[in-house]
């Protein structure tokens, strides 16, 4: 099956590749260093996906399920992680600086060295999230 990843605003296609999942799809972008800025990933199984380093600036992730990711070092500024489930991720040395975390679950998340700077975290949930120089 083929899967598109486009831009949540112009509805230009950032990255697509024939593959089982978007969650496959999404991860062969990131090798490839793809340009995922404004992805519009809404609702999003990627669950255990391996994101990290990805340039996910601006992306629309509300809801979607990132429990166990790897996104260490991804770029996620301004990202829309609404009620995302980040439970477990590892988001060491990301970059969140204005990202939208309201309502997101981030129990037991990595966030060692990640740039907060303006996030929103109204209601979101980071009990047991380790966030040591966050």
């Amino acid at each position: 099956m083929e899967f598109e990843i486009k831009n949540k605003w112009h509805g230009n296609i950032l990255f697509t590749l024939e593959t089982d999942s978007l969650k496959m799809a999404l991860e062969a972008g990131v090798k490839q260093y793809a340009d995922l800025k404004y992805a519009n990933l809404e609702g999003a199984n990627l669950e255990c996906a391996n994101l990290g380093g990805a340039n996910l600036e601006y992306a629309y992730l509300k809801g979607a399920n990132l429990k166990y990711a790897n996104l260490e070092g991804a770029d996620l500024e301004g990202a829309h992680l609404k009620y995302a489930d980040l439970e477990g991720a590892h988001l060491n040395g990301a970059h969140l600086k204005g990202a939208y975390l309201n309502g997101a679950y981030l129990e037991g998340a990595y966030l060692k060295g990640a740039t907060l700077e303006g996030a929103h975290l109204k209601y979101a949930d980071l009990d047991g999230a380790h966030h040591e120089g966050a």
